[in-house]
């Protein structure tokens, strides 16, 4: 259809289409995101890294054990800024162990180099039970084995880091857990807590959290660390 101009024409433009300016926008955003450096292994480490060190004694080995987890900062100082574990290292005074440490070290850190979710590494090292029994460690959390106690370890790590979110308990729990303490409490007025324990004397080992603060209350297991109830 023709349109006839009475006015002299003083400018113009072009006009976009809606469709052609969605694409745009998805292109931008696109573009935007395949800039944002992901873990994976072809990664080149840097001269640097940050590192932290912890501390491992136990009373299957008579020298404590130093593991040591790096860092690598991924897209640094833009708002998609990533800490992702790189590689880890455990050393000893005691050698009885050095092969399968070192063979350890290797694989975790080639999965930690692979990038995408490394959080399955805390189950596989904790659910390692050793044939000899495993022990209870301070505060009366049971370990399994000495790979478990590394797990837990690398477990810490993450939380430190922010790959792992520590819900923990909510309100209602830690008021729930606090009445049965007191109960406990004022039930078992004679006698000493154990020692090198946060809970009574007598508490049994709670299948959830490994830790020895299941108590008996109103006949009911009961647990003082995580809250775990046989009644519900």
């Amino acid at each position: 259809m023709a349109i006839k101009l009475d006015k002299k024409i003083v400018g113009y433009g072009v006009a976009k289409d809606e469709v052609s300016s969605d694409e745009d926008r998805v292109r931008d955003a696109s573009q935007a995101e395949s800039n944002i450096i992901q873990m994976h292994e072809r990664v080149e480490r840097p001269e640097m890294l940050l590192g932290s060190t912890y501390k491992v004694k136990t009373p299957l080995t008579e020298h404590a054990l130093y593991v040591t987890i790096n860092d690598i900062i991924l897209n640094l100082g833009t708002e998609h800024e990533l800490r992702r574990p790189f590689e880890i290292f455990i050393n000893s005074k005691n050698m009885d162990h050095f092969q399968w440490i070192v063979a350890l070290t290797r694989i975790v850190s080639a999965v930690f180099r692979k990038g995408g979710d490394v959080t399955f590494l805390v189950e596989e090292l904790r659910s390692v039970f050793d044939p000899r029994g495993g022990y209870f460690k301070k505060g009366g959390k049971f370990m399994p084995s000495l790979v478990a106690e590394i797990g837990d370890v690398i477990e810490n790590h993450l939380r430190y880091i922010g790959l792992i979110k520590d819900d923990g308990l909510d309100e209602r729990q830690k008021d729930f857990i606090a009445e049965k303490r007191n109960q406990y409490n004022a039930a078992m007025q004679a006698g000493d807590p154990q020692q090198g324990s946060d809970f009574p004397d007598g508490a049994q080992l709670c299948a959830k959290c490994h830790t020895k603060a299941m108590i008996q209350m109103d006949g009911c297991l009961t647990c003082l660390n995580c809250g775990e109830s046989k009644c519900g």
